[in-house]
């Protein structure tokens, strides 16, 4: 039976300002194709495929905020694949369905049996990890750790446990950027000196650091990373 369904495409969208070329150049070929956009953030996703492909109609095209994916915006997206035409799903950064709420879309889509089509593009989870020399092997990712400073602190204690009882796995989390002062002094408190931490920040962007070092080593030149966007990964 042959599928009469729209196609999704996850389009991906740089991880920072300036860092277009590491959007393969295909995308553009995924976007022509599409005729609906589920996006994060509708202005700069309207801005990205401009700036990558100057011709596009944008008006041409059914535009639709993710936000959580609510059951009015979930039923749309299956309208338009049951009427044939394809959707393109695109992330604020990085690689949709990855830490990211066009998931919920994506699973809407294999509920119905629509053709779902990823682009290769840049994930700060995997590049991250590539540089950090920590274990990719066995990795877990728990995004943002809790709000509250105490609890935050019981996390991290978890979290440490867990590289160790998991031989030694990578833990991966993020923060708001406001907030990675603060949390990387939670980590010095909590987590053991020879504990290795890597702090990746800016991914892609021009002032890209990505450097791995115990708690120890850390201690001695602990770096100012407040407002950067930034990814953490610990190995005990």
């Amino acid at each position: 039976m042959i599928n009469t369904l729209g196609k999704v495409y996850l389009i991906p969208c740089p991880l920072a300002e300036n860092a277009l070329h590491t959007i393969p150049a295909y995308t553009i070929e995924a976007i022509k194709k599409c005729d609906a956009f589920f996006v994060e953030v509708e202005k700069t996703t309207r801005r990205f495929f401009k700036s990558i492909y100057k011709e596009i109609n944008i008006d041409a095209h059914e535009w639709h905020a993710i936000h959580n994916a609510e059951a009015q915006v979930q039923q749309r997206f299956k309208e338009i694949l049951l009427s044939g035409k394809n959707i393109g799903i695109v992330s604020e950064a990085g690689c949709p369905g990855i830490a990211d709420p066009g998931q919920i879309l994506v699973h809407v889509a294999q509920q119905l049996g629509a053709i779902v089509i990823p682009i290769v593009g840049p994930s700060s989870i995997i590049l991250a990890l590539m540089a950090s020399g920590l274990n990719g092997q066995s990795f877990t990712f728990h995004g943002y750790l809790p709000i509250d400073a105490t609890e935050r602190k019981n996390k991290l204690k978890l979290v440490e446990q867990a590289s160790t009882q998991q031989k030694n796995s990578t833990q991966i989390f993020i923060e708001t950027p406001y907030r990675n002062n603060a949390l990387l002094q939670d980590i010095m408190l909590v987590c053991k000196s020879n504990t290795l931490l890597c702090i990746a920040v800016n991914i892609s962007g021009e002032n890209e650091s990505i450097v791995t070092k115990t708690i120890s080593e850390w201690k001695k030149n602990l770096p100012n990373i407040h407002k950067q966007p930034a990814i953490f990964l610990l190995q005990g």
